[in-house]
């Protein structure tokens, strides 16, 4: 921003400041000013033989902008530096500005670099700066100056032109009529002014820009077009144009009154000699003379009435009532008191030379009346402009003040529209927390507006207090109009701080709210959680198989219920929760928005399931329970039942297969008996068939109940039924085996002790005790008797096993050994086989057998020897020979 400062000037430099800083960014009055500040800068330094093209390049190193001060100021500068470098553009810039300061202008913000970096902002306020100090500031036009001075001279000049009104230095020049205007004033020859038409405004301003630029010497500083299209057209640049009219037209000004002084003077000169002593001349200058104090009576009233008018229209036309009094009716009349003095001294001269008597007027009527009556006149005249322009100037401050009042009152009253009911609605009764919020920062951004617009109110009452002061015309209605704005305000402020309590009580409200619904969310999903997987574990499907499975289940369903009283003082206090949040916004006229942010989940949720599982599920369950005890309870009672007789069938079972199996194998008595002792366990085992029936029953009852399990027996029924099927074969193959062997031992001449002694090898090589030799058990008997050689084997092994069973049974042994031992070994092989053994000795040691055969033989061999006791024995020796003798006899030997 610029400041300037010029003695008297200051308070006028301090408006356009005010002024400059609202024009200074528009793009349109920047382009105005270009070409006129740059049409302004040429109008002089053609003068010097010389121009500028661009503004803000060409004055960047300084010289051309010294020229410019030369020539408008008339004086000399200090002398420029020639060179090119930065620093040297910068102090030719500084040597200008410095001129100019000298000047009494104060410059800021505007800085040698600026300019010289080719800132278009800060040199053509520069450029401004200058025309304002030499070609504005010393404008004086009836003690104004400057721009009022200015502004003044063009309303004086286009006054009596139709369409013209000079308010100002841009809308009032927008048509081209006041540049018409002030030319045809001074130069009527070159305007036909009543040929221009006010609603062709680019005609006009081109017409009167044509006529400046060739006929008074006056640049085209603007293009109409430029004007024409701008809202409001730039300030400086109307100024500086306007003010080359001025300049031009004020010389001639001067010659012109200097003219009408000299014509007067002949005008008076001439009517000297047209004066005659005689009373026709007498009576003329007496009615001249009447008709002159008249007129001073009646002007003096009408100057000293200092009865100020309410309207700036009054006032002006006071003022040009005025004027047309100073510039029409008095002129006229000085002339006529003028002419009186010389007619009344040309008459005393005349009448002295004729030797009359002088002319004495009657009292009343003399020169020295008239002359008191214009003192008076002239004292009643002196100072009545001066109060004019002083109404006027406050008047015109009343305007703008009340313009002032008026806009600023609107605008206020703009912004305040609604604002009561914006203050006063009830949004937050239905606002959740996080809007509660929202609405106390935009609260609070409106506060901060509030607080903005204060300074606009103290405004307006201070303009409404100096309207006063000023005694405006209209006050009443602009104090009317304060009251309303300032009572509104302090309404504003009242409903500002109640709706911000409100708001802020109501944000504590809800966050009591929220604490509790988050509290009653925290709290409801574990007792939700905990309800649902009862409600599922009360009604999950359970499978057991005994009575401590169902009695586990109805003690954990007694531990669940036993919990039912807690979880209902839980449920009790999460509802409390709720009803705690109801009561608040009850109590606080709070309509909640909406459900718990924090959960689904609602008390009617939480008392359904609740009712469903105290009220449904848990008897239904215990009903489940109670009857699946039953169950069980039978279910058991039928496993006892049916242990209890397998318990006795099974071991009797096994008994009976086990005393068979001894029978076989022990072979005690003969053959005989032992047939005798069989048939009669075979009696006792078809006598015990009704308890295996009954407990064929007993296994029926428990499949039709479905009981899988039995802990009271390790029997099934399939094992004791498979156990007494092999009883029954067992004791029917055995006596078939009896049988057989008796037939055998008939047939073959066997004796009771070969048979013997061939069960006891068959059992011997029975590891199993299946009672038959497998391939593998008889392959180590045959070894034992000698035989070698897998072809062998196969070969005895098809003699034995004719249907290739893969076992020999004990008939089959017999046949085989009765066979073999009567074709094949002799005792004296067998004892030349251990003499080998035993390396020629008459004994073997346990030793000798054990390394040198398989080792059942060996223990075979081992256990049918007697100890040695001849004279060579050792320690351990054993007599081979007994061994022969038990396998053969005695007889054989």
């Amino acid at each position: 921003q610029h400041h300037y400062s010029t003695g008297g000037q200051q308070i006028y430099m301090e408006q356009e400041n005010d002024w400059d800083r609202d024009l200074l960014l528009d793009p349109a009055w920047e382009k105005q000013q270009r070409k006129t500040f740059t049409a302004w800068c040429n109008s002089h330094l053609r003068k010097s033989g010389t121009q500028i093209d661009n503004i803000e390049e060409d004055f960047r190193d300084g010289l051309k902008l010294m020229l410019l001060l030369e020539v408008i100021s008339g004086e000399r500068l200090p002398k420029p530096e020639r060179g090119k470098m930065r620093v040297h553009k910068i102090n030719n810039v500084n040597k200008a500005l410095d001129f100019i300061a000298s000047k009494g202008v104060k410059l800021v913000s505007i800085g040698a670099e600026e300019i010289v970096d080719g800132n278009a902002k800060m040199t053509l306020g520069m450029i401004w700066t200058i025309i304002l100090r030499f070609a504005i500031q010393d404008i004086s036009v009836e003690e104004t100056s400057a721009k009022e001075g200015l502004l003044l001279w063009c309303q004086r000049k286009t006054a009596p032109y139709k369409n013209v009104n000079v308010q100002n230095f841009h809308i009032s020049w927008k048509d081209g009529l006041a540049f018409n205007a002030l030319i045809h004033r001074h130069r009527p020859e070159l305007i036909d002014y009543d040929k221009l038409r006010k609603d062709d405004p680019v005609t006009n301003l081109n017409n009167a820009f044509e006529v400046a630029e060739r006929y008074l010497d006056i640049p085209k500083m603007l293009d109409a077009e430029d004007i024409v299209n701008t809202a409001r057209p730039d300030e400086k640049a109307i100024m500086t144009y306007v003010s080359s009219f001025y300049h031009a037209f004020s010389g001639a000004q001067k010659s012109v009154l200097l003219l009408n002084v000299s014509v007067k003077c002949l005008l008076y000169v001439r009517e000297e000699n047209v004066f005659s002593v005689d009373p026709l001349f007498i009576s003329l200058s007496h009615a001249f003379f009447l008709q002159l104090l008249e007129w001073i009576r009646r002007t003096i009233p009408w100057l000293e009435n200092r009865a100020p008018e309410k309207t700036m229209t009054e006032m002006q036309q006071k003022l040009e009532d005025f004027r047309d009094y100073r510039r029409v009716h008095k002129p006229p009349k000085v002339q006529e008191k003028c002419q009186l003095e010389i007619n009344f001294n040309t008459l005393q001269t005349k009448l002295r030379l004729s030797n009359r008597p002088a002319f004495m007027p009657s009292e009343g009527r003399m020169v020295s009346d008239i002359n008191g009556a214009w003192h008076k006149l002239e004292g009643a005249e002196k100072g009545y402009e001066e109060w004019l322009l002083n109404e006027i100037r406050r008047l015109e401050r009343l305007d703008h003040l009340a313009e002032k009042f008026r806009q600023k009152a609107a605008i206020h009253e703009s912004w305040t529209d609604g604002k009561e009911a914006m203050l006063t609605q009830k949004d937050y009764e239905t606002a959740s927390l996080s809007e509660i919020k929202a609405l106390l920062k935009k609260h609070e951004a409106f506060e901060s507006d509030l607080a903005a617009h204060q300074d606009r109110v103290e405004q307006i009452a201070a303009i409404a207090q100096e309207l006063n002061e000023l005694d405006y015309y209209d006050s009443p209605s602009v104090n009317a109009r304060c009251q309303k704005i300032c009572e509104q305000w302090d309404a504003l402020g009242s409903l500002t701080q109640s709706r911000r309590e409100s708001l802020e009580r109501t944000e504590k409200q809800l966050e009591s709210i929220d604490e509790l619904y988050l509290e009653y969310a925290k709290r409801a999903a574990p007792f939700n959680n905990w309800m649902e997987g009862a409600m599922e574990d009360l009604q999950d499907m359970f499978i057991v198989h005994n009575i401590e499975e169902i009695q586990g289940l109805i003690t954990a369903h007694d531990q669940f219920k036993s919990t039912l009283p807690e979880a209902n003082k839980e449920r009790e206090s999460i509802q409390a929760i709720h009803a705690e949040v109801q009561k608040i916004a009850q109590y606080n006229g709070i309509k909640l928005a909406g459900n718990n942010p924090y959960t689904t989940i609602t008390p009617q949720t939480i008392d359904k399931k609740w009712e469903k599982v105290r009220s449904q599920l848990v008897p239904q369950r215990d009903q489940a329970l109670q009857e699946e005890l039953a169950r069980q309870q039978s279910n058991d009672h039928l496993r006892r039942q049916f242990a209890n007789q397998a318990n006795m069938i099974g071991p009797w079972i096994q008994n009976k297969m086990e005393e068979i199996g001894r029978i076989s194998i022990e072979m005690n008595g003969t053959l005989e008996d032992q047939l005798t002792h069989l048939r009669q366990y075979e009696q006792s085992i078809i006598e015990y068939k009704p308890n295996i029936d009954q407990l064929e029953g007993d296994h029926q009852l428990i499949q039709e109940a479905l009981i899988f399990d039995n802990k009271y027996t390790a029997y099934t029924m399939e094992h004791l039924r498979v156990g007494w099927e092999q009883l029954l074969t067992t004791i029917a193959r055995t006596i078939n085996e009896i049988e057989n062997q008796i037939l055998t031992r008939d047939a073959k001449g066997i004796s009771q002790e070969q048979l013997h002694e061939y069960r006891t090898s068959f059992n011997h090589f029975d590891k199993d005790h299946s009672g038959v030799l497998q391939a593998e058990e008889f392959k180590a008997c045959l070894i034992s008797l000698g035989y070698d050689g897998d072809a062998e084997f196969g070969r005895i092994m098809g003699i034995v096993d004719p249907n290739n069973s893969g076992a020999v049974t004990f008939q089959a042994f017999i046949d085989f050994m009765s066979r073999e031992t009567t074709d094949t070994d002799t005792a004296d092989q067998v004892i030349a086989s251990f003499k080998i053994l035993a390396g020629d000795k008459n004994y073997i040691t346990a030793e000798e057998l054990r390394r040198e055969l398989p080792p059942d033989q060996a223990e075979y061999c081992i256990a049918r020897m007697a100890p040695y006791t001849g004279p060579d024995a050792v320690p351990g020796a054993l007599d081979y020979m007994s061994f022969s003798t038990a396998l053969y006899g005695e007889s054989d030997l």
